[in-house]
């Protein structure tokens, strides 16, 4: 199986992160496999876990949860064409060069609310609403005091306005390789 998590910077062009079979780590940590360096990742964010027939991505107690097509998750099966957002980092999903035509992504986040609340959410939950937000006593990380900073609501202004997140990070500050 070969996957790769496509994503579109600020210009409009195209970075593909192939991910290899095994556990790949994403975070802003050095040591991460998948290196984003941003405040609104966690040091270890989530992790991908590619094996032979399937690809799994888990959240691994990050501050401001992975999402994948527009639910925050705990742990998700992936199919080719499915959205990852990670902090303001939007990836889609490509399997075996399926979808065949990846464009650039928007997104409408939403947090879990009580009927979600199991380890892996099913694939059937309803779409996102654009101007909810549900949030519960296991959501804490996301209260916010008026001062703070809150990068899911401003990656939801983005995609409400039409405006595609990307940016322009390299390859080498990614993937963790030092040049």
């Amino acid at each position: 199986m070969k996957l790769c998590l496509v994503m579109f910077k600020e210009d409009g062009s195209r970075k593909e992160f192939p991910i290899q079979t095994g556990k790949t780590i994403i975070g802003r940590q050095d040591t991460c496999g998948l290196r984003i360096p941003l405040g609104e990742i966690s040091r270890q964010h989530a992790v991908v876990m590619v094996e032979a027939e399937t690809v799994t991505l888990r959240d691994l107690g990050s501050s401001n949860g992975t999402y994948v097509n527009n639910q925050r998750i705990t742990e998700q099966e992936l199919e080719a064409g499915d959205h990852i957002v990670i902090g303001p980092v939007v990836f889609t999903v490509q399997i075996d060069g399926q979808p065949s035509e990846v464009r650039p992504a928007q997104t409408r986040l939403e947090t879990r609310n009580s009927s979600q609340k199991s380890s892996t959410n099913s694939r059937t939950a309803a779409p996102a609403s654009s101007n909810s937000k549900t949030v519960d006593a296991s959501d804490s990380d996301f209260l916010f005091e008026d001062d703070d900073q809150d990068p899911i609501s401003e990656l939801e202004a983005m995609a409400a306005s039409g405006d595609v997140p990307a940016f322009d990070l390299d390859d080498s500050d990614l993937l963790g390789e030092k040049t």
